[in-house]
């Protein structure tokens, strides 16, 4: 089984919503890059997620959009995100309005995940968003828990990694 069709058959995908909104992004050669598990999954072991974290030019975001729209994808706009989906898949795209992450387009990687050649936040970049999300108390707990985990994987694979850490998630790593 390759993992494309691992991810799809997770995400219960029946036309490959990861790879038609790839090509979105091909297609109006807007920047991106990809943040969140997924991202994770480009440098440690590969976990599940059924959501897809993007981080695009926010001056294009509209254009994004309408193509997105164009491709059959809907959108539902939240306060720091507007989430694209399908009827024909259970993958969230999460595109992240928060222009803390704008610096992260420019030093972004190619990179295989599960499969898919995509644009991903270098690793520096993906820790720094996870260690956000972690910190943010109006989170659920159960999806900060699973940021934690995200950030020790990372750190356990490189290790130079945990003096970039505040001291109160440094010592939660011991």
């Amino acid at each position: 089984m390759t993992g494309k069709s691992f991810l799809n058959g997770v995400t219960r995908d029946k036309e490959d919503i990861l790879g038609r909104f790839l090509l979105v992004l091909a297609g109006t050669e807007i920047p991106y890059c990809v943040i969140g598990g997924l991202a994770v999954n480009a440098y440690v072991e590969p976990v599940v997620s059924l959501d897809l974290d993007v981080v695009v030019a926010l001056d294009r975001l509209d254009s994004v959009l309408a193509e997105s729209r164009r491709s059959g994808l809907t959108a539902e706009t939240f306060e720091q995100s507007v989430n694209l989906e399908s009827p024909d898949s259970d993958l969230r795209i999460q595109l992240q309005t928060d222009g803390r992450y704008q610096p992260f387009l420019a030093r972004a990687v190619e990179k295989d995940v599960l499969g898919y050649r995509m644009r991903v936040a270098c690793v520096e970049d993906v820790l720094q968003g996870k260690v956000w999300v972690y910190l943010d108390d109006t989170r659920r707990r159960s999806k900060r828990q699973k940021d934690l985990a995200d950030i020790m994987r990372l750190v356990e694979a490189y290790p130079a990694l945990r003096n970039t850490l505040p001291e109160d998630v440094r010592r939660l790593m011991d």
